[in-house]
């Protein structure tokens, strides 16, 4: 070989070689510890159509990625751990910090996850419920609290709640504190934040800022007296100290749930991927079913059937938070002829769940819930055990 091609051949090979294309980064950090570094947790991107890329973090919880596939909104990141639900979220990612949340113990646990890029510096979490105001200066309340508050950019915030329904209705919303008099800021919509919430060890259910918005108070989703999420997902800006808004959020001011609005493709689609979902089910192949049934709740949110066939998925592998999770959603979202047919085996599953934990007033109530839908024997008998208790 000419000497003189030598130097061109090696910077061929080393901007061809992995090392080369990892000119972008993550964080990983945990979700309930401020400031720990989560080693070894392996870090994927992935895009339909091309091969996955995976990588571990460093002991500062730190992975290098390769910054164009990062920067692709095609693109998803995953972030796996033993131990931590997994993570999934859309690219773009490069440079952001992600937060890892243990695996939850509780059937009635929520653990909500707030995460964005580096401006604004501070955004705070807000759980507000009947008597309680659960945020930077109030950590603590009632079964809630404030694991991780954050003032310099990136999160995580994170608050968990050991125990939701039981007729309580709670709001989460999300407020610019570095905008508190500026109501007609852009930043929180700019911020790249998303919130991510968990239910037993799964990532259940993921919002993303709406962009292009102004204001300075995201309010997120609510949780319903029987335990529904609702989606809010809106902006508006506001003039008030952290402490108020809770007045805010509690006057019924911050919006009613949003109805999606699903395409007859999408629609079409989802059925397709449910129907997928159910020979996946029925040939023991639940994992996929899981897959199949998110995806299908993913393109029409207010899918009845998918959240009730993912309930029996979750039910099935011994997933019992998620399974109550799901199987409420499709009591709330139950249509149709068979919709008392629906809502009557959710309960009744709910029931099963509660009474195998030894949670016999709560398994009760759904027993009790599922003979007033459609009476059967058996929901008679389930009434009559745990009364004997």
């Amino acid at each position: 070989m000419p000497r003189s091609l030598l130097p061109l051949l090696l910077a061929c090979l080393f901007l061809s070689s992995p090392a080369a294309a990892q000119n972008g980064s993550v964080q990983v950090l945990s979700a309930t510890v401020k400031d720990q570094k989560i080693a070894g947790a392996n870090v994927i991107l992935q895009k339909d159509g091309t091969r996955s890329v995976s990588v571990d973090t460093d002991a500062q919880g730190r992975a290098g990625i390769d910054a164009a596939r990062a920067s692709d909104p095609g693109t998803l990141i995953i972030i796996k751990k033993p131990g931590y639900s997994n993570l999934v979220a859309k690219c773009p990612c490069d440079g952001l910090t992600y937060a890892l949340s243990p695996v939850m113990d509780s059937l009635d646990g929520i653990r909500v996850v707030l995460s964005w890029g580096a401006d604004p510096l501070d955004l705070d979490s807000h759980l507000v419920f009947p008597g309680n105001h659960v945020y930077f200066g109030k950590k603590s309340g009632d079964g809630a609290n404030l694991d991780v508050d954050d003032t310099d950019s990136y999160g995580p915030e994170t608050i968990t709640l050991q125990r939701s329904g039981n007729g309580i209705a709670y709001e989460y919303a999300v407020h610019d504190f570095s905008n508190l008099d500026r109501p007609a800021s852009e930043e929180l919509s700019d911020s790249s934040a998303t919130v991510f919430v968990y239910v037993g060890e799964s990532l259940v259910r993921t919002y993303y800022v709406p962009r292009g918005i102004a204001g300075n108070l995201w309010s997120v989703f609510r949780i319903t007296g029987n335990g529904e999420f609702q989606d809010i997902n809106q902006i508006r800006g506001i003039r008030s100290n952290a402490a108020g808004i809770d007045g805010v959020v509690s006057s019924g001011r911050s919006g009613a749930p949003v109805a999606a609005v699903v395409s007859q493709g999408n629609l079409s689609q989802a059925r397709s991927l449910n129907r997928a979902g159910e020979q996946a089910y029925a040939a023991g192949n639940l994992e996929e079913a899981l897959r199949l049934y998110r995806q299908a709740i993913d393109l029409h949110p207010e899918f009845g059937q998918a959240y009730s066939n993912l309930g029996l998925a979750y039910l099935k592998l011994g997933r019992a938070a998620e399974a109550i999770w799901a199987s409420r959603k499709a009591i709330a979202l139950a249509d149709g002829q068979y919709a008392n047919v629906t809502r009557a085996n959710s309960h009744y599953n709910i029931g099963m769940l509660y009474e195998k934990a030894g949670q016999y007033e709560q398994a009760l109530d759904s027993y009790q819930a599922a003979q007033r839908e459609r009476p059967k024997p058996a929901y008679e008998e389930a009434i009559r055990r745990m009364l004997s208790r």
